[in-house]
């Protein structure tokens, strides 16, 4: 297994290094965490990240991969996830974002199984690897958005917002359908979330979906509509 643990042992040290034990159950408890906190705001790990980042150049992308998934499956607390995260969307490996890297984002999505963690995946890795290569994950998003799994379904929904004018109604809709009808508050907030940023781009497609659809939640509804009424 190619892993550069230097790296990974770095973001901890630094991470540890920044710690701020007054802070960090107060963020744990916003988020609703059972992963504690270091107490680290994002601009400080921004910060560090940029850093050890320039100072780890990872060879190949199998390095980059494995790299990723051990900082990620053996963190201990959550912003060791968030450099994870951020690694994995790194400038420098901006060439290896392609369809090979959707097993390890589905991994991520599913133990992380929480909006923190989900919708930076669905929108700035997911979003990306669909818009360069839809013969391979359009097919992807909707077995997702069939799927028994909460945050599959929710990362299907919103996987497109921003993309504008490149967004693909029909699987739009195909993500949305399976859940119209389900009381969970996350997918009804993507709904929304997706419906609203669609709207910036075709008010008219998104009034028309929304009175296709009487079935859509009040707040997926008020969401949708929330800018052109």
């Amino acid at each position: 297994m190619s892993v550069d643990d230097r790296l990974v042992k770095a973001i901890r040290a630094g991470l540890a290094e920044l710690a701020d034990p007054v802070k960090a159950p107060a963020m744990q408890a916003y988020m609703k965490s059972a992963m504690p906190f270091r107490g680290v705001a994002k601009p400080q790990r921004s910060a560090l990240l940029k850093q050890l980042l320039a100072e780890h150049i990872l060879p190949d992308r199998v390095t980059f991969s494995e790299t990723v998934l051990k900082l990620w499956r053996t963190a201990e607390f959550r912003e060791e996830r968030y450099a994870a995260i951020d690694l994995s969307g790194h400038r420098a490996y901006r060439g290896w974002q392609d369809p090979e890297l959707v097993p390890m984002y589905e991994e991520m999505i599913v133990t992380g199984a929480w909006w923190d963690h989900v919708d930076e995946l669905a929108i700035r890795r997911i979003g990306p690897i669909l818009q360069a290569g839809r013969a391979e994950l359009t097919p992807i998003m909707r077995a997702w958005a069939n799927n028994a799994d909460l945050w599959r379904r929710r990362t299907a929904i919103i996987c497109q917002v921003g993309a504008k004018e490149d967004t693909d109604t029909d699987l739009l809709t195909d993500a949305i359908e399976p859940a119209i009808g389900e009381p969970e508050f996350f997918l009804r907030k993507g709904i929304g979330w997706a419906l609203r940023d669609y709207a910036k781009t075709a008010p008219d497609w998104v009034r028309w979906f929304v009175d296709e659809h009487p079935g859509l939640s009040g707040l997926s509804r008020r969401e949708a509509l929330k800018h052109i009424g």
